[in-house]
């Protein structure tokens, strides 16, 4: 009988466990995706130089912690993925609330990330950043977009890794001169600035909450993370 009630309360105390946290955490160390209460999620690490390491600890719905060491190019995400049949105009309106703890030591950045297809674009709204401010060239405009001062940049890259494999594609770039750590992104307000801006648009691959490193260490805790996609609210 004792052995029968200690096996209940442990049942019941794991079901209050879940209840409370939305989905266990899980941790990855190496490269991974899949999808976690809801979200899409990815760990990719740079791993061609075989140097430096990271993880990363899914926690309920958008939230995560990650950390890097030493680490060449490191990306944490949680976000959503589209089909690459509809332009961001056609989703409806997105945007991005967030808070973060956001401990860099070196070069990183915090931001909204993502890819179009046709063409291949890899894009960054970038809240904060670590001892270097993004990117190296390209500015086209400072806006202000819900009251907030970014400047907008153009980048290339050449024979890199993408969604695509290898390939040479565009960066566009919206950097926060307030770096913040919390807030709303109104995500489709800059797709809109980019675009009167001349910077083409495809139809969207991916739009996530992101903490990248590049030769760099650092640890950041995402405990806010609600994206909206249209009609639907992620959580």
């Amino acid at each position: 009988m004792v052995r029968n009630k200690t096996s209940l309360l442990r049942r019941l105390t794991w079901l209050l466990l879940i209840s409370s946290f939305g989905a266990i955490a899980q941790t990855y160390t190496e490269n991974t995706t899949g999808v976690h209460d809801g979200f899409n999620y990815e760990l990719w690490l740079d791993d061609r130089m075989n140097v430096g390491s990271g993880s990363m600890t899914l926690a309920s719905g958008g939230t995560f912690s990650c950390e890097w060491e030493k680490a060449q190019n490191f990306l944490a995400r949680k976000g959503k993925k589209f089909n690459e049949t509809k332009t961001f105009r056609k989703l409806g309106d997105i945007k991005v609330e967030y808070s973060c703890e956001y401990n860099p030591q070196g070069n990183s950045y915090m931001c909204v990330y993502g890819w179009t297809v046709d063409p291949l674009v890899e894009f960054y709204i970038v809240e904060n950043y670590g001892t270097w401010r993004p990117p190296n060239g390209g500015f086209i405009e400072t806006v202000t977009i819900d009251g907030e001062s970014y400047d907008i940049h153009k980048t290339t890259r050449t024979d890199q890794p993408s969604i695509k494999g290898t390939a040479t594609f565009d960066q566009y770039w919206s950097i926060c001169n307030t770096q913040r750590t919390s807030g709303t992104i109104p995500v489709s307000k800059h797709f809109k600035a980019w675009k009167r801006l001349g910077l083409k648009m495809g139809k969207m691959n991916e739009v996530a909450f992101c903490i990248e490193g590049y030769q760099s260490s650092g640890k950041a805790t995402i405990t806010k993370h609600i994206l909206t996609v249209g009609k639907e609210v992620l959580k």
